[in-house]
């Protein structure tokens, strides 16, 4: 297994802290990511349920996949009723032409993108819609690139690019900025969630979660603060199956 591959299935021994310290996603980004006539979604990569949740409130039928266990496990506590399937994006245990749209959310870039471009097709009705979403921090404020400096700095929102090959077409960009409140103890929880996190060494992570505590209590912005926000800018991607 490739190092890559340890990290993207890394999550399941931290599932309750991503959780609680992971961000959902605006209604803005999930708008432009639907199709209007959408019925039918797979949540790929559904982790605990973060844009799961947000698809069932809308009165969508939602079926959510994941390979990680110990992440379903926490989304069928919050969502019973929802369809929660053991799987990964290289095979769906899905049929074919089963799905009006398939979203991913924050796991893109864990998958063999040209055999889960294949899958997502299969599954997907004609016309359908693949739609990839992340939330990055925004690190233009300043408290914000003090923790990139402490927990690494992610991927520029405003060149983000993915490419989706053939069969999908149509391949569109959004991105939408917003604000992300949460108590000190979730941002703890945000960083120990994170793949690098889990898969340091155990005084590496250490030394990592207690660099973030003192910024918590050392940051003029921070310091003696019971709610954080945390500015984030979603990228979204959507793609059209002919």
């Amino acid at each position: 297994m490739t190092r890559s591959q340890q990290r993207s299935l890394s999550f399941g021994a931290e599932a309750a802290a991503y959780e609680r310290g992971r961000p959902s996603y605006p209604p803005e980004a999930i708008d432009w990511l639907l199709p209007e006539q959408a019925r039918d979604v797979l949540d790929l990569g559904a982790g605990t349920g973060k844009l799961t949740v947000r698809l069932v409130e809308r009165g969508l039928n939602v079926v959510a996949v994941d390979p990680i266990p110990e992440m379903l496990e926490l989304l069928r506590k919050s969502l019973p009723d929802t369809p929660a399937l053991l799987g990964t994006a290289e095979e769906i245990p899905l049929p074919d032409n089963s799905v009006d749209a398939v979203l991913v959310a924050q796991a893109w870039h864990w998958f063999d993108p040209d055999r889960a471009v294949q899958e997502v097709a299969r599954v997907l009705r004609p016309g359908g819609r693949l739609g990839l979403v992340w939330n990055t921090r925004d690190e233009r404020l300043g408290w914000v690139k003090d923790l990139g400096n402490i927990i690494g700095h992610e991927v520029d929102p405003f060149s983000h690019q993915v490419t989706l090959p053939e069969p999908f077409v149509d391949v569109e960009r959004h991105q939408v900025e917003w604000t992300s409140y949460l108590t000190p103890q979730a941002l703890i929880d945000l960083v120990r969630s994170r793949s690098y996190c889990i898969t340091s060494p155990a005084e590496v992570r250490t030394r990592t979660l207690d660099r973030v505590r003192e910024l918590l209590a050392t940051h003029p912005a921070l310091a003696n603060s019971a709610g954080l926000a945390l500015p984030y800018v979603t990228v979204c991607i959507r793609a059209r199956l002919p």
